[in-house]
């Protein structure tokens, strides 16, 4: 069995095929990790949801989703990431058959919790493209692979209008039919990737022992967590609040989500020329000042959409400074890092919806939920002052 080490660079069609195919991938499989948020409202009326339920079923697909990206990253590596891509997108298919025949909200969580997995293909994704390609141009691949992201997006923009041109079902059954065939494609044309059998859960792990790494995790914990949590929250709100249609409410936040990708690697290409730390602290007054602006605005539309596109900007860019950051932080573990930052970061996409979901249903109001968010911005901006700008000695030279 080859190793890592072993890699041929230089057969550029693999490379290219399975960096291709990765991404096309990841985002087939993001668009059943968000499947619910741009069908939120007709799924709400189909099952007699309230907005506790409702947020609940929004953020039940992003948990099982972070929590396993650490050990589907390890099967990747150990396994290939081919071979376990396959069965992730075959895995898939048993939550999308299950959800039009499911008639209880019971069964439906536990349906939302199994397509949770797909949000695990950002692991495999990065895992299996980046091998090909020589460090030098390992950024690169990581940046494109990661655009997978927009999955969100294109669901956001494509399934409520499936679901009003031919039904409910039509859009599992799309979903359905685009994951076989991206996985027949992937079977066919992709070759396996050469395999690390060094890698364990328990070496993943350990770089929790490092403070430096659980900072990461909270500063991505918003960032990311902000991209997840608002991609799924922005049609309930529009739906709610101002009445759109879930075709209309569905663009809005298709175009959060564009945002929020396509300005992630200016943020890495900023921190490449800029101290990071630097960087991040105004992403951080940005998040603060913007979400100010969304709590004050839940009355003007036109305020309400430029301030959520704005903090999706905000948060964007932070997502590719906090990996930027990761070297500064800890030299030697940068892939083990990553991974448990992604991880758990991800977790940030999942507790937002149920609060602001819960608090809505104490309060008849989503200002209380949206201020947290702002507390939260400041909690990460004093723990990054604190810890990396005011206090140097932190910083791996």
């Amino acid at each position: 069995m080859s190793s890592v080490k072993d890699v041929a660079h230089g057969s550029r069609r693999n490379a290219y095929t399975a960096l291709i195919l990765s991404t096309l991938a990841m985002i087939v499989c993001f668009m059943s990790w968000s499947n619910f948020a741009p069908l939120a409202s007709q799924i709400a009326e189909m099952f007699n949801l309230d907005v506790s339920q409702r947020t609940l079923l929004l953020a039940t697909p992003v948990l099982l989703g972070s929590i396993m990206r650490i050990p589907v990253r390890i099967l990747s590596d150990r396994y290939g990431g081919k071979k376990v891509y396959l069965i992730l997108m075959a895995f898939i298919l048993i939550p999308l058959i299950m959800i039009p025949h499911v008639h209880s909200f019971g069964m439906l969580l536990f349906a939302a919790l199994l397509v949770g997995m797909s949000g695990t293909s950002f692991a495999v994704g990065v895992s299996y493209a980046s091998v090909w390609f020589p460090p030098e141009q390992q950024g690169l691949a990581l940046g494109i692979v990661s655009m997978g992201n927009m999955g969100n997006a294109v669901a956001a923009m494509t399934l409520p209008y499936i679901s009003k041109a031919a039904g409910f079902d039509s859009v599992y059954y799309f979903l359905i039919i685009l994951t076989v065939i991206f996985g027949v494609l992937f079977a066919v044309f992709c070759k396996e990737m050469p395999v690390d059998k060094s890698k364990t859960i328990k070496g993943a792990l350990s770089v929790a022992a490092d403070s430096g790494t659980w900072y990461l995790s909270l500063f991505y914990f918003l960032t990311f967590g902000l991209f997840v949590a608002f991609t799924n929250l922005t049609p309930t709100f529009l739906t709610g609040m101002f009445h759109y249609t879930p075709v209309t409410a569905g663009l809005y936040s298709a175009l959060f989500a564009f945002v929020c990708t396509l300005v992630r690697p200016f943020g890495g290409y900023l921190a490449d020329r800029k101290r990071p730390m630097a960087l991040l602290q105004w992403v951080f007054v940005a998040i603060v000042i913007f979400a100010i602006w969304i709590m004050l605005s839940f009355h003007n539309q036109f305020m309400f959409i430029a301030g959520i596109v704005l903090v999706g900007l905000s948060a964007g860019i932070g997502n590719g400074v906090v990996f930027k950051m990761v070297p500064y932080v800890s030299q030697g573990n940068t892939g083990a890092v990553t991974g448990f930052v992604g991880a758990v970061g991800g977790l940030g996409g999942f507790f937002p919806p149920l609060i602001i979901g819960y608090i809505y249903q104490w309060t008849g109001s989503y200002e209380l939920g949206i201020a947290l968010l702002a507390l939260t911005g400041v909690i990460c901006w004093f723990a990054l002052w604190k810890h990396y700008i005011h206090g140097d000695v932190h910083i791996v030279k």
